[in-house]
Formats: structure tokens, sequence, C-alpha cells
């Protein structure tokens, strides 16, 4: 079968893979009034996480100018894509403005389409061509040609960028051919490789960038957006790029702010102090579903989950103290204690949304096997102390209060360490690997489950952020790979029934993101990893 990416047909880039891909629609929901209507109606949990638009009305023509302020996640603390994790719970939304994709992944039709790139193309999704669009530049005025995709492809996977090894270990060969085309040899079929050039790995940096080496990087890109000036912990500001290959943005600037929780970012948004946030935390969600904010409702599998560090020397080493943590832990505690009952806790790793979602038995909360299983542990010399992280908002802290009361309810001694930001957080998790037990989302999407089960549960992943080492899972996560319809389902389900057994970390169950905006924000446009693009935003 001819997989197939064109500027005039939405056709799925995998459809060989369509059993790996989320059937998104419009969501219903909130009031028949704007933003703030006075009489939010009732949502079940289906309709509030109901994948794609919501709320979005056909709103004209753009207006020119202004200055579209986005409550971001998370800070990206550096514009180098292999230094900020490219995604959009990481600070990427900054990095997409100034680098564009390759392709983008759109929710509502299940397709990988061109975007900075005019086409890609596979007959066997094993070689993949790419074709670039005539006459793009970078911001600097050098063209973005083949060679600067190469080249930009080649720094991202020596420097770690953000699924390096998916990339090391499947890119056979690229090559140039020609000024305008790139051509991917793969070393075995990848049905759901457009995914790569669709975020990180396909935000393709000017040769001018990185000459001088990683460390006097400077953030040259072909996005719709180019750097005025960053004020750390403070803002970040984005000018237009007149010369944006799409037309220059009708917006003047972007500012990015980050705020202390996402109850914070929603009361901004809901005031007027900003124009568009990205929030996850279930309860927050929900409000703003039922306050009729309009936005981008993007489910997932594993929205809430502990990692636990399974390093050598960590208490999680031991698979006996990680089933006994997880034995311990009560998702709907949790979620009625911390989130008002609002989330979807369970223990599936798998959004129920995806179309490869099964119901299996899981290893559910049962304190008096965490008791027998620490007892053995201490036994053979555990001493029973675990290092908890998370955030320190008072959601957060009442989730580490009552979760650190059920650890030491079956015999742990815990010690709690909340941090000032998103930002502390991902660096303890995935960076100096800090922790024994930390708050954290892994969010499988539906769009590609494959990369991301890779990227954090294969063994020799970099940014495998729990140590989790286990042969039987990296052969299934292989095999997953070139996997289709019924064969990719029956992996997925195998994937999870390993999970439930060996408990990389406690999934604490199914989560979305949801990227609301105000009235007068229009033209958002999304590409997968929850990256958003900005060049066609514009405010009225």
């Amino acid at each position: 079968m001819r997989n197939r990416i064109t500027t005039r047909g939405r056709v799925a880039a995998a459809l060989t893979a369509t059993a790996l891909l989320a059937a998104g629609c419009a969501g219903s929901g909130g009031t028949d009034e704007e933003n703030g209507g006075e009489e939010p109606r009732s949502l079940s949990k289906e309709e509030i996480y109901t994948a794609g638009l919501v709320g979005e009305k056909d709103s004209g023509d753009p207006t020119e100018g202004g200055t579209l302020t986005l409550a971001d996640y998370s800070e990206a603390r550096s514009l180098d894509p292999t230094k900020t994790i490219p995604n959009g719970a990481a600070g990427g939304n900054a990095l997409a403005a100034v680098y564009d994709v390759l392709v983008r992944y759109d929710q509502p039709s299940n397709s990988f389409q061109p975007w900075l790139a005019k086409s890609l193309t596979s007959q066997d999704d094993t070689t993949w061509t790419l074709k670039l669009r005539e006459g793009v530049t970078f911001s600097d005025g050098s063209p973005l040609d083949s060679a600067a995709v190469v080249g930009s492809l080649a720094y991202y996977m020596e420097n770690a960028g953000y699924n390096t090894l998916l990339l090391a270990t499947n890119i056979k060969d690229m090559r140039p051919e020609g000024d305008d085309t790139v051509v991917f040899t793969l070393q075995k079929p990848w049905s759901t490789f457009p995914n790569m050039l669709a975020s990180g790995p396909g935000m393709i940096i000017a040769p001018a960038a990185y000459e001088n080496g990683p460390d006097a990087f400077e953030p040259i890109g072909a996005g719709p957006f180019v750097l005025d000036e960053y004020k750390p912990a403070e803002e970040l500001l984005l000018t237009a790029n007149p010369d944006y290959w799409n037309g220059e943005p009708p917006l003047e600037a972007v500012r990015f702010v980050w705020l202390a929780s996402d109850d914070d970012r929603l009361s901004s948004l809901a005031d007027g102090t900003v124009d568009i946030t990205n929030i996850r935390a279930p309860q927050t969600v929900e409000k703003a579903r039922k306050d009729g904010f309009s936005g981008l409702m993007v489910p997932n599998g594993l929205g809430s989950i502990y990692w636990l560090n399974n390093r050598e020397g960590r208490p999680a080493s031991d698979v006996r103290v990680r089933q006994a943590i997880n034995y311990a832990i009560d998702p709907q505690v949790i979620a009625d204690r911390v989130n008002g009952g609002a989330g979807l806790p369970g223990r599936n790793i798998y959004s129920p949304s995806a179309p490869y979602f099964s119901e299996i038995e899981t290893a559910d909360f049962d304190p008096e096997k965490a008791k027998a299983l620490l007892e053995e542990a201490k036994a053979d010399g555990y001493d029973g102390k675990l290092t908890y992280i998370g955030q320190s908002d008072q959601a957060s802290q009442t989730q580490a209060v009552t979760a650190e009361g059920m650890l030491e309810a079956v015999g742990f001694d815990v010690e709690t360490d909340l941090l000032r930001n998103i930002a502390d957080q991902t660096e303890r998790i995935y960076v100096t690997h800090d922790y024994d037990i930390a708050v954290a989302a892994m969010s499988v999407p539906d769009e590609d489950p494959y990369s991301r089960l890779a990227t954090n549960l294969v063994s020799q992943s970099p940014q495998n952020p729990s140590g989790y080492a286990n042969p039987e899972m990296d052969a299934l996560i292989d095999q997953l790979q070139s996997a289709s319809g019924e064969e990719a389902t029956d992996l997925l389900e195998q994937i999870n029934q390993l999970w439930q057994e060996t408990v990389p970390g406690v999934a604490m169950g199914a989560g979305a993101f949801f990227i609301p905006w105000n009235g007068d924000v229009h033209g958002v446009q999304a590409t997968s990893e929850t990256l958003l693009l900005l060049g066609d935003a514009w405010k009225s």
C-alpha cells in the first residue's frame, strides 16, 4: 500500500497503522454563550475528554497586529531543541514558533500533512522521500535546503535531542538529492515515521545557529517568529518574522509567561490577563470545558503517573519495592482528594478514547500486598525510605500529603521535596534523575503510541526517565514499530500487561491536555506532542 502526504489531500501518512491513530473530532460543551457564560452546562466525562477542537467558530478575515500572550505549561530555558524537550508540556511551543515543523499532525483528519515541507511520501514505510518548498529561508536569509535539513537532524542526534534513540537506531541513511529533496532510508518499516518530523526533529535549525557548537547556539529558524527578548522565569518575547514562508504572521508578537499552577493559568485566561494557556490538571480541565472556553482537547494515556526511579542504588531498583508502592496508592482516592473526583483515575496505561484501548487485569490498590512485599524487601536490607518530588501549589501539596499517608500506612518512610516550578521538576526527573518517586505524566498519544513508549521505556533510551530496563519490554516495543491493525493492538495489550507486572511507574489514570483560548483568539493550529503552531493566529 502506498503511503502519501500531499498538499491537496488529508490522507494519513501511516495508512497501514490506522489502528494506532485516534479518530479526532470536534467536541461539544460549555455554554451557548461566549467564554464565562453564566450557566455552565453539565458535561459527561466522555464529552469532556473527546479529542479535537472545542467551540471554535468561523471568525472571518484575520485582523493584523497585536500581541498574543500565552501562559505556557513550562518554560523553555533554552531555544536549542536538543536542550529543551520539544513538546507542549516542556516549553516546546516557543521552539515551534521559532523553527516551525516539516510536517504537521492534523488531529481532526487523523493525518500527517506537509507544513514547512512540500511533501513526504513512501511506498513501503522504509524509504521516505521529503520534498522541500521552493524559496524558503531562515530568518538570517540563508536557504532552507536539503543540506540544511540533513545538517539540522545530524546536530539534533549528535546532541541527544528528544527521541534521538529512535532516530539514530532507525535511520540507516539520510541523504540530500539536489537542493530540494532528502531521502530517508530506515533499517525497517516505520509506519509512523512522519511523527518525528511533526515534532522536535522536524524543527529545522539554520546552519549558522550551531556552527560554533552547542555552547554558542543561536536560535535561527524558519518559523513565523524570531527571538526578541528572554527574561528567565519572567517572560519570553518573540516578534513576527516578515519573511515567513507562509506569509507574514498577522500577530506582531507572541509573549510567553509561566504561572505557578493550572488554576492560576485558567483564572488569568478568564480575566483577560493572558489570551491562551495550556492546562492538564483534571479539575481545571473540566472546569474550563464546563465554563465554555474554546480550545483544543488532546486526550492521552498515563496523563497522571508516579515515575519510580529504577536505577541501581535507588529503592525502586527492586521490583518488590515498585510493586509495593503501586499497591499502596489508590488512584481514586488521589482523584477525589486532589481533583474533587475529576479525571479518569485507573491503572490502564492507555486512554479510553484510544482505538487500541482494551480492558485488562490491572495491579490495583491492595495495602496488604504492599505490606507483604515491603517486608520482604526490608528483610533483605532495604530501610524503607523514599524521596518524593512534586510541585508546591496547593493541589500538589494535597497530593503529596495524601500519597505520603498511603505509603507510610504500609511501612514506607517518605520525605517530600516540593519544587518551585515544572522546569525544576523536569530537570530532576529527566536530567539529574534525583528522586525516588516523582509526580509526572507520560501522556501516551493516540496518534503514535510507539514513539512515546520507546522513548520512555526502552532500556537504552537517553530520555528514559525511570531507568527501567526489561528485555521483554524492549522486544515488544521493537515489534510495535512496524506493526499495524490487530497485530499492533495485541502488542499494545501485551505492553500494558507487562507494565502491570513490572511497574516502571505507578499508573494513576488517563488524562488530557486542554489548550483553551479567549473568544478574540483565532487561527491557532497544532501538531503532535501538543505543540501549537501560531503563524496563522490572530486576535480580533
